[in-house]
C-alpha cells in the first residue's frame, strides 16, 4: 500500500460549518492519526447509488488528500462520481447532518443521500 498524498486537486470541499463539524467528530470518537474521512459512493438507495462518508483506515486503491486540515480517503473509482461536490452540515430546525452538493448527479431522492448519475 503506497503511503503517497495526492498532490492533484482535492475532488471534493467542505463547507466551514462542516470542517468544525468533522473535527469535532473525529475528537468525540478519539481516533488516532491511521484514521481519515472516507469519502464514497456505494450502490443502493432508491437513486441508485449512496454517499459513503465516515472515518476509516486508508484501504488499497485509496488516494489520500488533505483538506482544510482533514486526512480524507477516496478510492480512485469514485472520482468520477464525486468531483467537484461541496458537502455542508446543517445544524438548523429543520435539518441536521451532512448534506452533498453533487454537480454530477442528474437527479437525487429526498432523502439528499441517494443520487444517479
Amino acid at each position: 500500500m503506497s503511503t503517497a498524498v495526492e498532490t492533484a486537486p482535492a475532488p471534493v470541499t467542505f463547507t466551514q460549518g462542516a470542517v468544525k463539524e468533522l473535527f469535532k467528530l473525529k475528537d468525540q470518537q478519539e481516533l488516532n492519526d491511521d484514521f481519515g474521512l472516507r469519502v464514497g459512493v456505494e450502490g443502493g438507495g432508491c437513486s441508485g447509488m449512496n454517499y459513503v462518508l465516515g472515518f476509516d483506515q486508508k484501504k488499497d486503491g485509496d488516494q489520500e488528500f488533505y483538506i482544510d486540515g482533514i486526512k480524507v480517503y477516496m478510492h480512485k473509482a469514485h472520482g468520477l462520481y464525486l468531483a467537484g461536490m461541496l458537502i455542508d452540515f446543517q445544524d438548523g430546525l429543520n435539518a441536521r447532518g451532512f448534506t452533498f452538493n453533487n454537480p454530477n448527479a442528474a437527479s437525487t431522492c429526498g432523502c439528499g443521500t441517494s443520487f444517479s448519475v
